[in-house]
């Protein structure tokens, strides 16, 4: 009895450490077990300024294309607002820039402001 107990134990703690590093787990996996599991195939990082120009991440207004002319040291834009802008593109059907406007309200929304940029609290002073 004591030894299925230990063996559910090691199998949960397994199944919750590869649910925790998937991230880092699913790039090395072949393609015939990505194949089975259509989740996994969703993440793909992007570390480089080129590779995030290919995902669509550029316009106008937000030109990284001249961080690759001018050669730019840094390795790219921060990944976690990349996969979240990604996702708004994907989830809401938008462009770059409107991904990019949709987090930046979420952002704002959840520090207290507003949109426009005025406090939503209703104690800050905002004239004098």
């Amino acid at each position: 009895m004591l030894f299925y107990i230990s063996l559910v134990a090691f199998l949960s703690l397994l199944v919750m450490l590869t649910y925790r590093y998937r991230a880092f787990i699913a790039p090395h996996l072949p393609a015939r077990v990505k194949s089975l599991f259509p989740g996994l195939s969703n993440y793909t990082p992007l570390s480089t300024f080129s590779e995030q120009i290919g995902a669509g991440m550029t316009s106008s207004d937000f030109d990284i294309e001249a961080n690759v002319r001018e050669g730019d040291s840094r390795r790219g834009l921060d990944e976690r607002g990349t996969q979240e802008v990604l996702e708004i593109m994907r989830r809401e059907r938008v462009n770059f820039d409107q991904a990019r406007l949709i987090r930046q309200n979420r952002i704002l929304a959840s520090n207290g402001i507003d949109p426009s940029g005025m406090p939503l609290d209703s104690k800050a002073i905002t004239h004098l």
